[in-house]
């Protein structure tokens, strides 16, 4: 005998959203609570939050503690991109992952990184140079420098097998992040990394992350020719 499907939350989320865009739930419309959804679906309580969180962070709705939830009267749509996990991105192409340490140092914050940053004089961080291969095909080379005072145990942490970004995610919360995209010609050095030609256009991500006010990290990430970047909104 099989067992009824579980519902998910993404099961609650795309059934509430279908209901708003079919205008069984108009703008302004007040929704039903929590406990009432949980009992229509037949999940838990938690399960509804976290469909409707979801909703509330792409504008769709508005929920408030004391009057409710409602549909967004002019929903907003916002793009939204997440931090990943790089391993995690090239298993979602079916290829194969292959992470390298290809250098690692405790260095004194340059200045033009503790301008960016906001990091005190003389402040102290773990430079690290990886590479991230799909395939054996190379994927993205990462450069990040990780405040050690921020992070404990961070200056005696094994990197060879596992990524920084990976490792931090698992361990270092962040309250604030800023992120900036842009295409730039591959430098002699990249472009050996990447197996490309010098000057090659090639997408770069950099990322800076703080944890109430205090800097955590700073990462430059090359990806591959051609690569292409998705997100939802």
């Amino acid at each position: 005998m099989q067992s009824e499907k579980k519902t998910t939350y993404q099961d609650v989320r795309d059934e509430v959203l279908r209901r708003i865009q079919g205008r069984i739930w108009d703008q302004g419309s007040l929704l039903p609570t929590e406990q009432e959804l949980s009992e229509e679906f037949g999940c838990a309580r938690a399960t509804v939050n976290r469909a409707l969180r979801e909703l509330a962070e792409r504008g769709i709705i508005d929920r408030k503690r004391k009057s409710g939830t409602r549909v967004t009267t002019a929903p907003v749509k916002q793009a939204r991109l997440e931090i990943s996990v790089t391993r995690h991105q090239v298993e979602e192409t079916n290829a194969s992952y292959r992470y390298r340490l290809v250098s690692r140092e405790i260095v004194q914050a340059p200045d033009w990184l503790a301008a960016q940053m906001g990091l005190p004089a003389q402040a102290r961080v773990l430079h690290l140079t990886c590479m991230h291969y799909a395939d054996n095909r190379p994927f993205q080379h990462e450069t990040r420098w990780i405040n050690i005072d921020a992070v404990p145990d961070v200056d005696t942490a094994d990197f060879s097998a596992t990524g920084p970004n990976e490792w931090l995610l698992a361990r270092v919360p962040f309250s604030d992040a800023e992120i900036a995209l842009s295409s730039v010609a591959a430098s002699a050095d990249i472009a050996s990394f990447l197996g490309a030609k010098e000057g090659t256009p090639l997408f770069l991500m950099e990322r800076s992350t703080w944890f109430q006010g205090q800097p955590v990290t700073f990462v430059r990430l090359h990806f591959h020719e051609g690569y292409r970047m998705r997100t939802r909104y």
